[in-house]
């Protein structure tokens, strides 16, 4: 990386600055002391890595200089030295990289989990259903918050679509890799000569927006509301309890009608169009970041296949980063980490790339 020890040195500054500023909170208001602290506690941590990275260099320095020794023992014990300082440097160095990393502002976000059936007729609504069953048991095994928001249902208990709020700690870092096309290979229970048909199904996984992040103003919605057609019973059916909500800017359209309440219609529907808002905003800036960035493949794109689940090999395979896995069971009961894990790694060898090419 160009200017290493350039940005290391800048960063020492900035805590040592940060460091000044608390012992005068006098000075600040509350929300600034906040700030500042959060601040000082995300810093601390990279600024003792540099201290142990600069404090191991001058050692090694220090090692090198015994190696002109007249003394054959103290010039072999040098050496035997400077082999484990240069491992023990390697490792810090490679530490204080990744700190360096700029962070997903969103990664500690709850999420909007959106599911829906696309080619393949009945046996996509059911792979879409199966889907919906994977996200669920994964959210259970990290002691997640899983609310379904809306959900619309076939009589072959598929599902056509459902849009989810999961809430819980570091919800978007884990499930941010999900967003796509996802890929099913089966005979299908309806299929009587034993032949494999293909259908998918799209998954979009939206950072959850609160109200600070996406301001809203009310003139620039348009509500209409209607009669539910969905099931729910006459009491739902009798009223105008379903909400249509247009947010006029950016054109995005989020239609609500699963509570008797149209208040609580309005509000689950607000929470979807927030986080659709800041999920284009963010694709936008992406895509933005992406025009400069030599080392990228692919756009990202949520249309692109990313992943496919082979029934008879029992097999799935993420095309974003060609890994091949033999344990389609295990996925679908929720062991989603065997694909994320990986799928983070990945992203964390890019930004390194990125950041050492800068």
């Amino acid at each position: 990386m160009k200017d290493f020890n350039l940005q290391l040195e800048a960063i020492i500054t900035k805590h040592k600055l940060i460091e000044k500023k608390l012992s005068n909170q006098d000075t600040f208001k509350t929300n600034e002391i906040i700030d500042l602290n959060k601040e000082y506690s995300e810093i601390t941590p990279i600024v003792d890595l540099i201290n142990s990275f600069n404090r191991n260099n001058n050692e090694l320095k220090n090692l090198e200089e015994l190696l002109k020794d007249q003394d054959l023992s103290i010039r072999e014990m040098a050496e035997e030295e400077i082999k484990q300082k240069k491992i023990i440097l390697k490792k810090l160095e490679e530490d204080l990289l990744k700190s360096l990393i700029p962070k997903d502002i969103n990664d500690e976000k709850n999420s909007i989990l959106e599911i829906r059936a696309g080619t393949g007729g009945d046996e996509a609504s059911l792979f879409a259903a199966d889907l919906f069953s994977m996200y669920q048991k994964y959210s259970e095994l990290n002691s997640w918050k899983f609310d379904i928001l809306s959900i619309s249902e076939t009589g072959l208990k598929g599902i056509k679509e459902v849009i989810c709020n999961i809430s819980g700690k570091n919800v978007f870092s884990k499930l941010k890799y999900e967003s796509g096309v996802h890929r099913v290979q089966r005979v299908p229970t309806t299929e009587n000569s034993g032949r494999v048909h293909t259908s998918a199904a799209t998954v979009a996984v939206l950072p959850e927006a609160e109200e600070i992040d996406i301001h809203i103003e009310e003139k620039d919605l348009r509500i209409d509301v209607f009669r539910s057609s969905g099931p729910g019973g006459q009491s739902v059916n009798t009223t105008d309890s379903a909400v249509r909500i247009t947010h006029i800017p950016t054109g995005i359209v989020v239609s609500q009608q699963d509570e008797k309440s149209q208040h609580k219609n309005k509000a689950k529907g607000l929470k979807i169009l927030r986080s659709r808002i800041l999920d284009k905003e963010t694709q936008i800036k992406n895509q933005e970041r992406a025009k400069n960035r030599k080392s990228q493949v692919g756009s990202g794109d949520r249309s692109e296949r990313i992943r496919t689940y082979n029934f008879p090999q029992g097999r799935v395979s993420d095309h974003r980063i060609n890994l091949t896995l033999y344990n389609l069971t295990e996925i679908l009961e929720g062991q989603l980490n065997d694909l994320i894990t990986p799928l983070s790694a990945d992203d964390e060898s890019k930004k390194l790339a990125e950041l050492n090419n800068e």
